[in-house]
């Protein structure tokens, strides 16, 4: 039997991504490894799921990711949908809405993108 951990997404900038994550969905550093060449950082939610993101930061890294066509994505629930478009709106990191399924899409700083839908039985 296994049950969800993390997902971890590399970045180039982690404090401005640190930044995205509190401001647009509430995330918070729950721990960091700092190992010298690379630092981990684990973000969870305010109901402490037990599912984590991952933040990969590596020092020797250059230039920002290519995601290719980016066909994958992490997705996030919310009680208040229509706040968190306004907040999302407001912070200019609305990417794709589909206004006939009931949900959007929001970018991160390195191109990754999150599905937020509405959360009925949060």
């Amino acid at each position: 039997m296994f049950k969800f951990a993390h997902n971890n997404l590399n970045v180039f900038d982690l404090e401005r991504s640190l930044k995205f994550y509190k401001d647009a969905l509430d995330f918070h550093e729950i721990s960091r490894m700092d190992c010298g060449d690379f630092i981990l950082v684990y973000l969870g939610d305010k109901y402490n799921s037990h599912h984590k993101l991952e933040l990969t930061w590596l020092a020797d890294r250059k230039e920002p990711y290519n995601l290719g066509d980016n066909e994958f994505h992490l997705a996030v629930t919310t009680k208040n949908f229509d706040d968190a478009h306004k907040r999302h709106k407001d912070m200019n990191c609305i990417c794709y809405e589909n206004e006939g399924m009931g949900i959007y899409f929001i970018e991160d700083p390195d191109g990754y993108w999150i599905e937020i839908l509405p959360d009925d039985d949060f």
